[in-house]
């Protein structure tokens, strides 16, 4: 018997969704009506957006918070505080202003000069120690949007750092010919490179923010919003205060509209006192001069290979220690929780610029695993998407749909801090075109993945229209949707309950590509992970840190990969031109224990570090990536099955109180097929929309059964039985069909609800945007059918844009968002007439002004009566 399976049809569960609330200083009315608004949302907690807020840790502020705190605490919800005034998480509010020069952000770039040696080289220095540019990221916005740029303020003196000649026989540093800003030097016979390194405080994109590699710099952080927090509501905390959210923090050089920044661009790179003290020692006496190589791409590979490797393990393991684990350790101690996400867009998690250079040691001393996915990144049929982002960058739909939602799981199960625990910010900035019928297609998507937890993005106490980044979910009452949107909630609530406190069951790991990227060529990890997601076959990304922080991963070399407890049968490893000494190490163990290890499309050729590539790696097995399917049937993975084979029918296999196998079609067409499931015994289905059990029907072997799924719906079944119960078919829209055609049409504003109005008889079922380009809101469709003798009544409608709810002589029976919208009235009918209603819930593109050609709303299809 499954315990929560119970809990759920009671109305019992935990709440696993935290919206945003931004707050920009409205009154105490409106504060109290959010957060009521919030809670009939069906959610039971909320963060505090502070980014609108101008008075933030002023008076204001905390007046603010004693009102919103009060009102959640009444209605026993939890409150999370995003830990700043200006987003990203940095800023400290203020606070490095105020700070010593070098606790702010540094950064060092470099000029390149090829002369001929043979003669006397003399150069004036000082005309190459200042950046090309030093536009900072309001500037930036503000070309953006055609404004007038300006200069930033400019802080501290650019320094010189180290001159360096390269040459086709190694470097020579020319710091002893450097006199008084002048360089004159006798260059020996040759092509040469000067290369000159410098260090300023006035490039990149937040020069007043949080060095996040200086202990000293991040200690702002917490001085400045985390302590006057605490000072406010220590009683509170670990009670209606659940814990802090830091919001997309970044190493914050070059430009902040450009992704695809892998060492070897012309870019600025961060810099601290504390990596220049790291770097010494791993480099040796001489790193100011190997760091050159951490843009040229001349010299020679292995040795630029083991010069970005050092650089970036030094960065990133500084941002774990000095930044995640700090504030990480000072909540802890607190009795609250750490939240967040960074920049993952694009590969993004593995670089610097708007990221912090290694994601899972970005966010490793996190409560929570944390991704984002806002502006579209996510969307049906975007596997292979090209488009353009708003900042001008093109988006990589397969990262979004191979890598995303898989990283940040994989984060979640393999941190044993985290406790299998992942959250998602989610829906924002998508436009008043997105509705329930597109959030419910993304909660599925990540929550299959194996996300169990969402911050979705955002209430806003602003008044209607608030034009900041919507959707807003109730916009003081004008959103048609808000209602549905609430459904929407309790559907994310229970299915993110039955996916948590247990564990996914996988069978492969995938060697994530950081480190390989930091050093050479490589193949990104989503290229196998989109094999393995489109075979149904579960993996996890795992990072190199498995193996040299055996300890802290709980790491075990056997038969299997063992990463806190959750076991790999394999190792899969993209194509990468050097990987790590520990990895190597790793999978030569694995390999003599009987793991496989298989590497993509070649071997390495070396290690990060500068060594030779062991020899027993080339007893690894090597496979193409077009072939690498067929080794993975060879090894038996794939114990899950469908026939006929789809590529868009996505599987969790999930192992908590009962075994849960939740399945997700993202493709266009109904699935219907049989499903071979890794179970012996009894099987049942459960309807997490509609909060009922039904029966499956079997198809021919034990733990067969046979399955229809139609687009952007889910299905799950768990293992067990149910005694006693007679569980009733699924609802499947079987039975003689009666067409309704003719309907009293009224339409009412959402703001107005109920009051409709514009009635009118029509006899064709329409969009309609043809009767009302600029209508939002609900459009009301009445009839009335006659039933004598009934055993079961449904009511399908085959299309709409976009919520649905039937009524019943004046009862609802019920919200859809996702056609075909069908509904069983057989409880509410009576014999003889029987008054039907049909709303149908626009989104509020139309009213907004910003209408997608062709856009329907209303009844769009068919409208039956289905009697059996």
């Amino acid at each position: 018997m499954n315990e929560k399976i119970d809990k759920l049809l009671k109305g019992e569960m935990e709440n696993h969704i935290m919206p945003f609330l931004w707050i920009h200083g409205e009154s105490e009315e409106t504060y109290r009506r959010m957060v009521k608004a919030i809670y009939e949302a069906n959610i039971r907690a909320f963060c505090v957006e502070a980014r609108p807020h101008k008075e933030f840790c002023k008076e204001q502020w905390w007046k603010d918070m004693d009102i919103i705190l009060d009102e959640a605490e009444k209605r026993s919800m939890k409150v999370w505080i995003l830990d700043d005034k200006h987003f990203p998480t940095g800023y400290a509010n203020g606070g490095v202003e105020k700070a010593p020069i070098e606790q702010r952000r540094q950064n060092i770039f470099h000029r390149q000069i090829r002369v001929t040696g043979g003669k006397k080289i003399r150069l004036k220095l000082n005309r190459y120690i200042h950046p090309k540019n030093n536009y900072d990221l309001m500037s930036y916005i503000m070309l953006l949007y055609g404004n007038e740029m300006r200069l930033p303020k400019k802080y501290g003196k650019d320094v010189l750092l180290s001159c360096t000649a390269y040459g086709k026989h190694g470097y020579v540093d020319l710091s002893e010919h450097i006199q008084k800003g002048m360089l004159e030097w006798e260059a020996a016979e040759g092509e040469w490179t000067i290369e000159i390194l410098s260090l300023s405080n006035n490039t990149g994109m937040h020069r007043s923010y949080i060095n996040m590699m200086d202990r000293k710099s991040c200690r702002i952080q917490i001085d400045e919003v985390y302590e006057p927090h605490y000072a406010h509501y220590k009683d509170k905390f670990g009670t209606v205060i659940a814990g802090f959210f830091s919001d997309e923090p970044e190493l914050g050089n070059y430009n902040y509209c450009k992704h695809y920044n892998y060492l070897g661009i012309e870019q600025d790179l961060p810099f601290s006192r504390e990596l220049a003290k790291m770097l010494k020692e791993k480099l040796g006496a001489d790193w100011k001069s190997q760091l050159p190589l951490l843009w040229n791409n001349d010299y020679d590979r292995e040795v630029a290979a083991r010069v970005r490797y050092i650089y970036m393990d030094c960065v990133t393991r500084l941002v774990e220690k000095d930044f995640s684990l700090q504030i990480g350790q000072w909540c802890r101690e607190r009795g609250v929780e750490y939240i967040g996400h960074v920049i993952e867009d694009n590969n993004q998690h593995a670089r610097t610029s708007t990221s912090l250079g290694h994601f899972f040691r970005g966010l490793k001393h996190q409560t929570m695993a944390g991704i984002d996915d806002i502006g579209g990144q996510v969307c049906p049929g975007g596997e292979d998407s090209l488009t353009k982002n708003i900042m001008g960058y093109q988006n990589d739909g397969e990262f979004y749909h191979y890598a995303l939602g898989r990283l940040g799981a994989s984060l979640g199960a393999l941190n044993p801090n985290m406790k299998g625990r992942t959250m998602c910010e989610i829906f924002g900035n998508y436009g008043w075109s997105e509705g329930v019928r597109l959030e419910k297609y993304l909660v599925d998507h990540f929550m299959v993945r194996g996300i169990n937890y969402f911050v979705p993005h955002a209430f806003s106490s602003k008044a209607y229209p608030d034009k900041d980044c919507p959707p807003h979910f109730y916009a003081h009452g004008n959103n048609p949707q808000y209602r549905h949107f609430g459904e929407l909630m309790n559907y994310t609530n229970r299915i993110c309950n039955l996916i948590s406190g247990g564990q996914e069951v996988v069978q492969a790991a995938i060697l994530y590509h950081g480190e390989a990227e930091w050093t050479g060529k490589c193949m990104l990890m989503q290229k196998p992970a989109r094999i393995l997601a489109d075979n149904q076959i579960g993996f996890h990304f795992v990072p190199s840190d498995v193996f040299s922080e055996q300890e802290f991963y709980k790491t075990e070399l056997g038969k299997v990969l063992t990463v806190n407890g959750r076991k790999h049968q394999l190792l899969i490893v993209p194509y990468a031109q050097f990987i790590t000494s520990e990895a190597a190490e790793g999978m030569i163990k694995l390999q003599e224990a009987g793991c496989p290890v298989v590497f993509i499309d070649g071997l390495p050729e070396g290690i990060c570090t500068g060594e030779e590539l062991p020899k027993q790696i080339a007893a690894c097995k090597v496979v193409s990536l077009d072939n690498l399917l067929d080794y993975l049937k060879q090894q038996k993975l794939g114990n899950i099955v469908i026939q006929p084979a789809d590529n868009r029918i996505r599987c969790m296999h999930y192992q908590g109180e009962e075994e849960i196998f939740y399945l997700f079609n993202e493709g266009k067409e109904i699935y219907s097929g049989t499903l071979q499931l890794p179970v012996h015994g009894q099987l049942y289905g459960y309807d997490a929309w509609n909060n009922s059990l039904f029966r499956l029907e079997p198809a021919d072997g034990d733990g067969k059964v046979k399955v229809e799924i139609a687009p952007s719906k889910s299905m799950l079944i768990l293992k067990g039985a149910r005694e006693g119960q007679q569980l009733p078919a699924p609802a499947s829209g079987k039975g003689r069909r009666h067409a309704l055609k003719k309907f009293r049409q009224s339409v009412c504003r959402s703001i107005d609800y109920p009051k409709f109005t514009s009635h009118h008889d029509i006899e064709k079922l329409e969009s309609y945007h043809l009767t009302d380009k600029k209508f939002s809101g609900f459009i009301r469709y009445e009839t009335s059918i006659m039933l004598e003798k009934f055993r079961k009544v449904q009511i399908e409608i085959t299309d709409a844009y976009e919520g649905v709810e039937v009524f019943v002589n004046g009862q609802s029976a019920g919200i859809q968002v996702v056609p075909s919208f069908l509904f069983d009235i057989t409880g509410l009918c009576r014999t003889g007439k029987n008054e039907i209603a049909i709303e149908v819930a626009t989104t509020l593109e139309r009213e907004r002004g910003n209408t997608k050609k062709g856009a329907a709303t209303g009844i769009t299809g068919e409208v039956n009566m289905i009697l059996d």
